[in-house]
């Protein structure tokens, strides 16, 4: 069966997925230039993500959606396993939102350009004027209402399956807007494509997304920040697979 799905993956699954990146990014800057970049910026990426999820045949499991609540902004902050956790989270959460990624990201073909065409916020860290527009756009997108960030507070990919620490980048901004933190909980991602096999065939597993209820804030500062980032932590622990529980340390954290 191994052989059978790389042999699916050369003939179908990788064609489509190249296939439809390109007609994405090219969809989503079209969208955008001409207007309503609120719709344009989400929904071809959801069907994007979807179709690929699909095309590998990768079962979806999700739970908890019936936690969010219509017309709130959330700050989601999810574990990160793997390169299918962006399928996962941008097919199936169900929520017009905002990625928080790595700038290098928008140096990828096609994807760097749909990305930024989109107002994704690229996390920029090579000085504090670049820190300070990352979380100035973050902010604004935020303030303007219905639509969310998802953050992966680890900043990097685990090399284990294991969680990291969490960075409280994340939390200190919904901690300074006041926001709703949703823990979202990735299973089997790691097991489909781990960093350390980018670009490698992926490997037949069923994936899962978990989402929690929302932390609402308990005040505002540091007490507030701490408190939800631990809870946060605690809670994305919580549902994963006993194989990938406890804190592994990961070296590029």
């Amino acid at each position: 069966m191994k052989y059978l799905y790389r042999i699916y993956q050369i003939l179908v699954a990788l064609p489509v997925t190249v296939l439809m990146t390109i007609w994405t990014a090219f969809l989503v800057g079209v969208g955008c230039t001409l207007g309503n970049g609120h719709y344009w910026g989400y929904y071809p990426g959801r069907w994007w993500a979807k179709v690929i999820a699909r095309i590998f045949l990768l079962p979806v499991t999700i739970e908890g959606r019936e936690h969010l609540e219509p017309n709130q902004s959330y700050v989601f902050v999810a574990n990160h396993q793997g390169a299918f956790d962006i399928f996962l989270i941008y097919g199936f959460l169900g929520r017009n939102f905002k990625w928080m990624m790595k700038y290098q990201l928008g140096r990828i073909p096609f994807v760097g350009y749909a990305c930024r065409k989109s107002h994704q916020i690229f996390v920029d860290k090579r000085g504090p004027s670049h820190v300070k527009a990352t979380y100035d756009k973050a902010r604004e997108t935020l303030q303007h209402g219905n639509c969310s960030v998802v953050v992966f507070p680890e900043g990097a990919r685990s090399f284990t399956g294991h969680m990291g620490k969490f960075k409280k980048g994340a939390f200190a901004l919904a901690d300074e807007l006041q926001l709703p933190v949703v823990p979202l909980t990735i299973n089997g991602s790691f097991n489909v494509m781990p960093r350390m096999k980018d670009c490698h065939f992926a490997t037949w597993h069923p994936l899962k997304l978990t989402i929690h209820q929302p932390i609402y804030p308990i005040g505002q500062g540091s007490q507030n920040i701490q408190a939800t980032m631990h809870q946060a932590y605690d809670s994305v622990m919580s549902s994963l697979t006993p194989e990938y529980q406890g804190y592994v340390e990961n070296p590029d954290q």
